[in-house]
């Protein structure tokens, strides 16, 4: 009697997209033993190589629903994937813990009203007496900062993911292919989709992964899905003060919705997502970044930016993110992240090899 995997690895799939979503699947997948097919134009180019890594989860403030069911079994799956995923790069981890501050008084209650509710030991509240707060406000010349932190939350470097992924779909010699699905088909039981080349690609199922050019490939199919696209943005300052040492400061913290990443004693990482009707970075991004407190200290207002970067990211308009559905028999769609494409991947993929053994069982 044949086993899953070899009734499996007699199945292709062809997955659309190869950020961290697209990639995710693809191992989840080939783990299981589907024959697996990767296509992208343009791989290197998509926003996952953009993304800063940050892993919101258990400080996620709606512990109820889809959202937060999906956050929270990502979080139990991630230490088995990133035990896993070490031996294809070993330097891979996850930076704890994850700090939300703020400077609104309003904003804080609601922080301390989440965290007596829920009684969370991996989740504290940082005051004004908090020895992390004291660093904080005295880097920031300020005195109002405060908020809470994580002991489960974190960080992973995004680019340290992706060559993991990239190692281990090199080894198990899963096709990837350089191009662009411009149109998609059902012919009798199989699924055929078109290449910009003129190629045409064979498979049982397509999984759509590519996120804003999901809606160019279903356009025919009524289904209502709506992308609107997100812009992410973020830089490196350096800093040239010999008072300031970044690195005293906690790993990986927020202020009022900028994300601050010290990476060494005199550079810093800022980033944000924030939705813009352009996708095109504004030319004040300087200005745009520093923006989250009434004054911002001199040592940063005379920085200076050694690095830029931005991504284009997909949010879902009318429904919840991320999306993911069965749209038709063999066709099921996985995208629209917006900005937890990271932190949902293990759940996310979790759910579409569910969906995919159900369907040949």
């Amino acid at each position: 009697m044949k086993s899953l995997k070899e009734n499996f690895s007699k199945i292709h799939i062809l997955i659309i997209g190869s950020g961290i979503i697209g990639k995710f699947n693809a191992l989840e997948l080939s783990e299981l033993g589907f024959s697996i097919t990767i296509i992208d134009p343009a791989q290197h180019k998509n926003s996952s190589n953009a993304a800063l890594g940050l892993l919101m989860g258990n400080m996620y403030q709606r512990r109820k629903g889809r959202s937060w069911d999906l956050r929270k079994q990502s979080m139990e799956l991630w230490p088995k994937w990133l035990e896993f995923l070490k031996c294809f790069n070993s330097e891979l981890h996850i930076t704890k813990p994850l700090i939300q501050l703020t400077t609104y008084e309003k904003t804080f209650k609601k922080l301390e009203k989440f965290i007596n509710e829920n009684n969370d030991p991996d989740l504290k509240i940082l005051d004004r007496d908090s020895i992390i707060i004291k660093k904080i406000n005295q880097a920031f010349a300020t005195k109002d900062i405060k908020g809470m932190i994580s002991f489960k939350d974190g960080k992973i470097n995004a680019i340290s993911l992706l060559e993991a992924l990239d190692t281990y779909l090199e080894n198990k010699k899963i096709e990837f292919l350089e191009d662009e699905i411009i149109a998609i088909k059902k012919v009798k039981k199989q699924w055929i989709a078109k290449c910009k080349s003129k190629k045409e690609i064979k498979s049982d199922i397509i999984i759509l992964c590519n996120s804003l050019n999901t809606i160019n490939l279903i356009g025919h199919i009524s289904h209502n899905i709506k992308l609107k696209p997100v812009l992410g943005q973020a830089i490196e300052v350096g800093i040239n003060n010999a008072k300031v040492d970044l690195l005293s400061l906690p790993k990986q913290f927020n202020i009022n919705g900028k994300n601050i990443i010290p990476v060494s004693k005199d550079k810093l990482i800022l980033g944000s997502t924030d939705e813009y009707t352009s996708t095109k970075p504004k030319k004040n991004i300087f200005d745009e970044l520093t923006n989250f407190l009434d004054k911002q200290p001199s040592w940063l207002m005379d920085g200076f930016i050694t690095k830029k970067w931005y991504g284009i990211r997909s949010k879902p308009e009318g429904e919840p993110s991320p999306i993911m559905k069965n749209l038709e028999d063999g066709l099921i769609i996985c995208t629209g992240f917006y900005k937890n494409g990271i932190l949902l991947a293990p759940a996310c993929s979790k759910w579409v090899a569910n969906e995919i053994k159900n369907y040949f069982s």
